[in-house]
């Protein structure tokens, strides 16, 4: 009996395999204009040159990670949604949104359409969240508790 992805939709035949999470660069950016496309090498390029990184693509996604992702690009059709990780609130008109992703970092969002674009204060962001997605993704350690002191029977 044939079956729909819950994430993708995709009808599935009976006994076939299926996985819509796994998926290439090359087919997240496959189809972009010619603008897109070169936004995009630009940004790949650009964060390649900060140093030691794993690049994967997932599920829709492009992800740049150290210990843990710093920031990723999500192919749109007219855009390149790009999201970064930082430890404080960007005030800025490029940034179309920012959210709380977890205790230390906060989210931000910034759509590139042109190669142009890819260029200071974005780069200089990236190279931000680069810079401090380690101290970022670290864990906390809590305050030790102190031990209540424990009294002895007497017998």
């Amino acid at each position: 009996m044939s079956r729909e992805c819950y994430h993708c939709r995709q009808w599935i035949g009976p006994g076939e395999l299926h996985d819509c999470w796994t998926t290439t660069e090359s087919a997240l950016t496959r189809g972009l204009s010619e603008d897109l496309m070169d936004a995009w090498e630009r940004l790949r390029e650009t964060a390649s040159e900060f140093g030691e990184q794993r690049i994967y693509a997932s599920h829709k996604s492009i992800m740049f990670s150290r210990k843990a992702c710093y920031f990723f690009v999500r192919p749109k059709k007219k855009v390149l949604e790009v999201w970064f990780f930082l430890g404080r609130k960007l005030e800025s008109p490029m940034v179309r949104k920012t959210m709380q992703s977890s205790t230390a970092k906060r989210a931000h969002l910034v759509h590139v359409t042109h190669r142009d674009q890819v260029e200071a204060p974005l780069t200089d962001w990236l190279r931000e969240a680069f810079d401090i997605s380690d101290k970022l993704t670290g864990r906390r350690t809590k305050k030790p508790v102190p031990k209540v002191a424990q009294k002895k029977r007497v017998r």
